[in-house]
């Protein structure tokens, strides 16, 4: 693939009309809002099944890694803020093959995701509503949600502070009585359970009770809890200050991931055996349950509702923006690139609720399992982009010094070695999955499902694309 000949300025110029109304608050909530969510508060259970007390080894992974994306993503979005974002990134520094291939498997990921976290939401209702169906909530949250994102990116954006506010509440105050707990009342838990404390770490097998490859199966569920902080790159298309949100929100929404990770998964595991976690309930509430906090754990089953719903309402608004800029690309259907009066691309965020009908049909059929089906086929296309992300900021990299480009004004550290570190360490986790059974449908969907993309490239969408661009399609106001 070689590096197509026009400026990367055509391609931010094709992708105008989104509305730049968002503030660098905002930005900031909306990356944590997408990476607190589902993965951290249910999917945690399935990483403590796999690892035991070791999952804080595959969180702290998870946590590098992340970091280690982030600072290529900060590096390469000050450089170029756009909502085609990693996508036309790799479209201009490697080619426009692989923008279309990351594009493509990122909105497939980000569509499945989002059903991966509606169907989660529907797990949460039983605790109150044990009798009424999944699909019930499903289709109830998922109307409410895809209205929000409708209406505008203002209206997205403060209804997305207002749930973050309510997850790093409960979080910052789950932290403080889980410490309270493990070092101040330890005798608080009862209920079978042995009082709390560090022993827990040890005691029921040992810190790694699977052994190392536990520990690393764990890392892949650790990327899917990370997974949408790089949004904050595509939401920087819509920023007031590109270079001041990005920067701001890179440095607060990593330390406070791994804070909030960490600490949880350590207070966790020191107040209930980690042989209590499991998949049918948060492990939150179930800790709540276990120091019998009168009503305190109806109150966490709140919190990690709204946390889905949360991570929903941002995973709607990203896997719109991507189709947006697919279609201004000339990848997709034009009409996809149309906007609303509000600056609102509606025929994208229409098509994108995809997921949400594959969930509900996954609720019903699978009932007890639609979780874990949705995580694990949403997972190839996060682990796709992810490694992609890295090999685009190495030719990034390489590209700005050839061309002796200005200075950066935020620069990832420890180039190429970080780099190539962090796309190493995603393509043995893609690799990983296929020897974890839990994971094993992450290749069989994902690997055809690229292989489908290429050939639909070559023979169809490369001309087509070509002859968009030339004739200067998109951007028509609905």
């Amino acid at each position: 693939m070689t590096r197509p000949p026009r400026q990367f300025r055509q391609i931010a110029e094709r992708e105008k009309g989104l509305r730049r109304s968002l503030s660098a608050s905002q930005m900031t909530m909306i990356a944590i809002g997408g990476a607190v969510g589902t993965g951290l508060f249910l999917g945690s259970g399935f990483a403590i099944g796999f690892a035991g007390p070791s999952v804080l080894v595959s969180y702290a992974i998870g946590a590098l890694i992340a970091l280690l994306l982030m600072g290529c993503l900060a590096e390469m979005t000050v450089a170029h803020p756009t909502s085609g974002s990693f996508g036309a990134y790799a479209e201009h520094y490697i080619g426009p093959l692989a923008g279309f291939l990351v594009r493509y498997a990122y909105w497939a990921c980000i569509v499945l995701a989002v059903g991966a976290e509606v169907t989660a939401t529907a797990l949460y209702m039983k605790y109150w509503f044990p009798a009424v169906p999944g699909w019930f909530w499903i289709v109830s949250f998922s109307g409410a949600l895809v209205l929000v994102n409708a209406l505008s990116v203002n209206i997205f954006g403060a209804v997305e502070y207002g749930f973050s506010v309510i997850k790093i509440a409960a979080i910052v105050g789950f932290i403080l009585l889980g410490a309270y707990v493990v070092f101040g009342a330890p005798t608080l838990v009862g209920s079978g359970a042995r009082q709390a404390g560090f022993h827990h770490y040890t005691a029921h097998g040992g810190f790694f009770p699977n052994g190392i490859g536990g520990t690393w199966v764990a890392v892949i569920v650790s990327i899917f809890s990370y997974l949408s902080i790089e949004m904050i790159a595509v939401a920087a298309g819509e920023a007031q200050d590109p270079e001041r949100a990005v920067t701001r929100a890179f440095r607060s929404t990593m330390l406070r991931l791994v804070l909030f990770y960490l600490l949880t998964l350590a207070l966790m595991l020191a107040i209930v055996p980690w042989t209590a976690a499991g998949h049918d309930q948060s492990p939150f509430v179930r800790v709540m349950e276990a120091i019998r906090v009168p009503g305190a754990a109806g109150v966490i089953n709140f919190v990690v509702l709204i946390a889905a719903l949360s991570a929903m309402n941002s995973q709607l608004y990203i896997t719109t923006r991507m189709m947006f800029s697919l279609a201004r690309a000339g990848y997709a259907p034009r009409q996809l690139g149309q906007l609303s009066a509000r600056g609102v691309p509606l025929p994208a965020l229409l098509l994108s609720t995809g997921g949400i009908g594959i969930a509900t049909l996954v609720s019903i059929v699978y009932p007890d399992a639609s979780f874990t089906i949705m995580m694990a086929v949403s997972m190839f296309g996060a682990l796709f982009t992810w490694m992609m992300i890295f090999v685009t900021h190495y030719f990034f990299r390489r590209a700005w010094r050839a061309r002796g480009g200005a200075p950066l004004r935020f620069r990832m550290w420890g180039f190429p070695v970080l780099t190539l570190l962090g796309a190493g360490l995603m393509l043995a986790i893609m690799l990983t999955t296929a020897f974890t059974q839990a994971f094993r449908m992450t290749l069989v969907f994902g690997v055809p499902f690229l292989a489908v993309l290429t050939v639909a490239y070559f023979g169809w969408y490369r001309a087509r694309a070509a002859h968009a661009q030339a004739q200067g399609r998109g951007g028509e106001v609905a």
